[in-house]
């Protein structure tokens, strides 16, 4: 993406979590999903891919995979957490993109599976092929998917981004 030419949407599912906690929604990261998360990070600062605005599911797993991610990127953006994105099925993700403040430029999404996995696939009208390949055989813990996004952000639509990479971190 040529500088001031889009936009950036970095499309991450959780990092491994508990499997079991006082609820699904309070279930936390395990040691190996807080340092897979921070490899995201890592990955993410060796980009130069530094979001200005940041979505996050209200669940624990993701707002603390988005602060492993922020701690070791080293970007400071607040969340906005959201509780509607817990469980959101890819038509209320992706209307949730849509929504955002059209001056933001590079957004970070944290939420869960399936409606990830349908969001990225849905998105990528075309893209890198080795990029493509890894996205259609599965989006596992913190998997990140970075599409460039040539329209406004209220423009976006089905095969309206070309994913440019696709990264699973693994400390």
């Amino acid at each position: 993406m040529t500088e001031g030419t889009g936009r950036r949407l970095l499309l991450m599912r959780h990092a491994k979590a508990e499997p079991y906690g006082p609820s699904d929604r309070d279930r936390p990261l395990t040691r190996t999903g807080r340092r897979d998360a921070a490899a995201v990070g890592l990955w993410l600062a060796e980009h130069a891919l530094a979001p200005d605005h940041a979505l996050v599911s209200a669940a624990v797993r993701t707002m603390e995979t988005c602060t492993e991610v922020r701690t070791a990127a080293g970007f400071d953006v607040e969340p906005d957490i959201r509780a509607d994105l817990y469980g959101a099925e890819a038509d209320d993700i992706l209307n949730a993109i849509t929504h955002v403040p059209p001056g933001v430029t590079s957004l970070l999404f944290v939420g869960h599976n399936p409606g990830v996995e349908v969001v990225a696939a849905t998105l990528a009208g075309e893209g890198e092929r080795q990029a493509l390949q890894m996205l259609l055989t599965g989006f596992p813990t913190s998997g990140l998917a970075v599409y460039d996004v040539p329209v406004p952000w209220h423009e976006l639509h089905e095969g309206g981004a070309r994913l440019a990479d696709f990264y699973v971190g693994r400390g």
